[in-house]
């Protein structure tokens, strides 16, 4: 009796063991998500520096050398939309092969959300829902104001920065053109 009275004690204490072992192991789970989480965002954040001391640094060079843009008599808007176009000549200078863009779409600042359907989403997966709707590449300013209709919340300052980061790191994208992007995935369908 006093052995059997023993052994569920032990079964007891080993159950119990055993349900603090996976509760602290779902907890490290946790923690481990969260730090790679973290991680992205500090790897997003070191490109998001780099990107824009690059910027800084294109700038400072054209304003040296004369830029074609006075900057005395130019809005931000326009100084922003200048940029873009000199950042657009870079890459493609770097990558010939690309097709040339010459409509970039226009970030509008007058968006009222249609719906709230992007509102609990990730950047990639509400850009993978815009991109399956267009049928092919759209420029991350395009994705950007399509987002803004869909309810999507932007915390930062350079939100078409976040979008082209976010679809540059994430392998379901591809870059068609200088900040242009589509689905892998419909390549691959292309391709069979």
């Amino acid at each position: 009796m006093a052995n059997e009275t023993l052994i569920a004690r032990l079964e007891q204490n080993l159950r119990q063991s055993r349900a603090a072992r996976t509760r602290l192991a779902a907890r490290l789970a946790e923690l481990e998500s969260e730090a790679e989480i973290i991680r992205a965002e500090l790897a997003e954040m070191d490109t998001l520096a780099g990107q824009t001391e690059a910027a800084i640094f294109r700038l400072l060079s054209n304003v040296m050398s004369g830029p074609s843009t006075p900057v005395g008599t130019t809005s931000v808007g326009e100084l922003e939309i200048e940029l873009q176009r000199r950042l657009a000549q870079a890459e493609l200078s770097q990558h010939p092969s690309a097709p040339l863009r010459h409509n970039v779409p226009p970030v509008r600042s007058n968006i009222e959300p249609i719906d709230d359907r992007f509102y609990d989403r990730t950047i990639p997966q509400a850009a993978t829902m815009i991109l399956r709707e267009a049928g092919g590449p759209l420029h991350v300013n395009e994705i950007y104001n399509r987002l803004l209709e869909g309810g999507f919340s932007f915390t930062g300052h350079n939100p078409t920065i976040s979008i082209a980061v976010s679809l540059n790191r994430n392998s379901r994208f591809r870059k068609a053109a200088p900040g242009t992007f589509d689905l892998v995935i419909r390549d691959a369908a292309k391709a069979s």
